[in-house]
């Protein structure tokens, strides 16, 4: 039941608010500067489309958050490379021992200089 309204070919749809809805929509629309509450309204079914279209930009602070969030795995990556190469030495560096092959158990050849 949409009827054209104005010359702009915007059409009227009737929606039912309740009372505290449309008392916040009413502050929020004089807050943010919108001529009227139905320009509000208008302005969030749009939104509301876009979003239901994945079609949003993402605020700053998410965008923040995820980017930290990227280089904290990035560092987390970094360390568990860092952790399984001072293992794996370790574990190379006593099985030579435990074999005989350490430089550290080869016989002194000469004096040791000062």
């Amino acid at each position: 039941m949409s009827t054209v309204v104005n010359q702009d070919r915007r059409q009227r749809a009737v929606l039912r608010l309740d009372p505290d809805v449309k008392q916040r929509a009413e502050y929020w629309a004089e807050r943010r500067g919108y001529r009227s509450v139905n320009e509000y309204m208008a302005e969030a079914v749009d939104e509301k489309i876009r979003r239901e279209n994945l079609d949003y930009d993402l605020p700053t602070l998410e965008i923040a958050r995820l980017n930290q969030l990227v280089d904290e795995m990035k560092a987390l990556s970094t360390n568990a490379a860092n952790l399984e190469r001072v293992v794996t030495q370790g574990f190379d560096s006593l099985i030579g021992l435990t074999r005989g092959d350490n430089y550290l158990l080869d016989a002194e050849e000469g004096e040791l200089s000062a």
